[in-house]
């Protein structure tokens, strides 16, 4: 007898039965971490985990799925019922999760037709090639065939979306037919159950312990005692509950998402979330008063508190060797030369799977100085050279620059970012990136691209071993590579990287992507966890847009950045 709901409670096995879930990504955090971190959940009164699937890591490319490494699900499932924890699936398709498209991969968006979440026949598609493999591997996993699964989330908040009356259904019957049996259940606000949801809210699947950081705004923190008292009033009705985020981890490279509401901003490397469980894995004090409140809740002792890594100030790594981007791109993927601009998503680059993430460069010759327009065709962010000079950038909310005056043919480039895709709302069909339209020059249309992709990923970082790398100079050529070494004494530790001399960029260890740092804030310091060092000799590369002081330091401890409450 798997979970059953009754019309005010759930039973498990026949017996009454309390969810008190935590939400825990295993993508988000070292794999050699997964243990520590659901030992804590555990030894803080918790029975339940609930843990997203996010496509677009485990298919990055349509051919292949990925489940090795730190992508073995079925690792971090064997280890949570190791530890005597139960499970709430979500494997989505949709997961929002402050991801890139939501979790969504963006090969999707080669078709200029697609609808996302909908019955739209290239999604259906898509989906059922990617459930094909990952299903048949979470069945077995199943509380009825004595696993740790007690239930399946279909799809997530797609009441606040609602855009296909038969979406949802469609995704039950996939779910079912492919060997799922638990109970299923949905996510949803309280205007969003109208159209997504039934109508016994019984469970409340998020509660948010915190929420996630914006580039440019403020750490956001939600005091521990107002956390508490929801979550006593909650038991007190006799309700269940799953904390969104127990411990939220880090965005490693750039699986970021963003908001498009009230105006585009992307979310910070850090996903500490403010959770009980700080991105580090330490306690805080929301933490130790969840675990009084639960202790006295169940009556029971709890488990011990396991001890805490030791955090490490390594000595300032310098970075003394330098690769302008300029001279890097003979290094890079093949360019591929057009009359028009590509977008990112539908370059010829990854086997016909076009480029994720990163930045694209768009080259092109000009014969003429005057007003750039960008229209709102530069997705996310553009650094704007005349003959590899600076002379701007284009955003959101910068959308026109003036060339200068020039007779002779120039060699005008745009490097562009995509800072995140939006993972919420009415706009994700719309997140292709890079340029997307017309770059107008004195209102004529630019035309005969040469385009480079610069997705940044280990293989990339990998290629430019290559290049011809020199001593850093007095005055270095930016955007450009940095590269120097962190020696480590022993057993790694965690540490924390600051940058405070440097503006925009990202960071590389052991060709590794560690994500964004941005002196816009609120992030000042990017988690390095002790398992992706090795002891001895490690490798820094730090990609910077605009300028840098050749060092970064290692501290002790983090630093989000200036705090608001809410």
């Amino acid at each position: 007898m798997g979970l059953r709901v009754n019309s005010s409670q759930f039973t498990l096995g026949g017996k009454p039965f309390r969810i008190l879930g935590g939400s825990l990504h295993y993508f988000r955090l070292p794999r050699a971490y997964w243990m520590d971190r659901m030992v804590k959940m555990k030894a803080c009164g918790l029975n339940t985990l609930t843990v997203d699937v996010p496509w677009s890591l485990h298919q990055p490319e349509k051919g292949e799925l990925r489940f090795q490494g730190g992508l073995d699900i079925e690792s971090f499932l064997h280890l949570a019922a190791e530890v005597g924890l139960w499970v709430i699936l979500r494997p989505g398709p949709y997961i929002g999760s402050d991801l890139d498209l939501g979790g969504l991969p963006s090969w999707l968006l080669r078709d200029r037709e697609m609808k996302l979440r909908t019955t739209y026949p290239g999604f259906i598609a898509a989906v059922n090639m990617y459930f094909d493999k990952l299903i048949p591997k979470m069945v077995p996993f199943q509380f009825k065939k004595g696993g740790p699964i007690i239930a399946v989330q279909v799809e997530n908040k797609y009441g606040s979306h609602a855009r296909d009356g038969n979406y949802m259904s469609f995704i039950k019957e996939a779910l079912q037919e492919r060997g799922i049996s638990e109970v299923l259940l949905t996510s949803d606000d309280h205007e969003g159950l109208k159209y997504g949801g039934p109508n016994s809210p019984v469970l409340v699947m998020e509660l948010w312990t915190g929420r996630s950081d914006g580039w440019g705004g403020l750490h956001h923190s939600l005091p521990a005692e107002d956390l508490v008292a929801v979550v006593r009033e909650i038991l007190r009705r006799g309700m269940s509950i799953n904390l969104y985020m127990f411990h939220g981890g880090t965005n490693f490279g750039f699986m970021n998402g963003a908001l498009a509401n009230p105006s585009y901003k992307a979310l910070v490397t850090s996903y500490d979330y403010d959770a009980p469980l700080s991105e580090a894995g330490d306690y805080t004090p929301k933490y130790h008063l969840l675990r009084d409140l639960l202790s006295n809740f169940n009556g029971e002792i709890l488990s011990e508190m396991p001890g805490l890594r030791w955090k490490e100030e390594y000595e300032t790594a310098i970075l003394f060797q330098h690769l302008s981007l300029w001279d890097a791109l003979p290094y890079t993927h093949e360019p591929f030369k057009s009359q028009f601009p590509v977008n990112m998503e539908n370059l010829p680059v990854n086997n016909g799977n076009g480029q994720a993430y990163g930045y694209t460069l768009y080259e092109t010759t000009i014969i003429r100085g005057g007003s750039l327009k960008s229209g709102r065709n530069i997705q996310d962010r553009a650094l704007v050279f005349v003959n590899q000079s600076y002379i701007g950038i284009f955003h959101h909310k910068n959308v026109e620059l003036a060339v200068p005056d020039g007779k002779e043919k120039r060699t005008l480039s745009l490097l562009v970012e995509n800072c995140g895709r939006v993972h919420y709302g009415k706009d994700m069909d719309n997140q292709r990136k890079g340029i997307v339209g017309n770059i107008l020059l004195n209102h004529t249309p630019l035309r005969d691209f040469t385009i480079y992709s610069l997705d940044m990923t280990t293989d990339f970082i990998d290629s430019l071993y290559r290049a011809p790398w020199k001593s850093v100079p007095n005055k270095p050529s930016f955007p450009g590579f940095f590269q120097g070494r962190l020696f480590v004494n022993g057993y790694p530790s965690d540490t924390f990287m600051k940058l405070p001399g440097w503006s925009k960029g990202v960071v590389f260890i052991n060709g590794q992507n560690m994500g964004r740092y941005w002196d816009a804030g609120p992030q000042q310091a990017l988690f390095l966890p002790g398992p992706f060092l090795n002891s001895g000799m490690n490798q820094v590369i730090v990609f910077e847009e605009a300028e840098g002081d050749f060092k970064i330091q290692f501290e002790d401890s983090p630093d989000l950045g200036m705090t608001v409450d809410i």
